[in-house]
């Protein structure tokens, strides 16, 4: 049994889908926020009417996850990643055409 065998869960990859774009967000606001509090920089997000291309762009990172998954075999944490991945289309949607 090799040692990734054990995470080889679908909340393995709900998890980390839902952790990888937060986190690629965060790095986003660090690289371009010029210095601003994160609620004037999510302000300035909303102003431009860029929220769906923001939320794209944090949530596109999770290719790599699920190539990374289905390389190793884990095929169960490859589903929990593809259905995260999913809901987040699904909020994407939301937003841009309700919104």
């Amino acid at each position: 049994m090799k040692f990734y065998e054990k995470y080889d869960k679908v909340l393995t990859g709900i998890i980390s889908g839902l952790v990888f774009p937060f986190i690629i967000g965060i790095t986003i606001y660090l690289l371009s926020s010029g210095h601003q509090s994160l609620h004037l920089y999510l302000i300035r997000i909303a102003d431009s009417k860029i929220i769906t291309h923001s939320i794209t762009l944090c949530v596109f990172p999770n290719i790599l996850i699920f190539m990374i998954f289905n390389q190793l075999d884990m095929l169960r944490a490859t589903r929990g990643v593809l259905a995260v991945t999913i809901v987040w289309a699904v909020i994407v949607f939301g937003v841009k055409f309700l919104g």
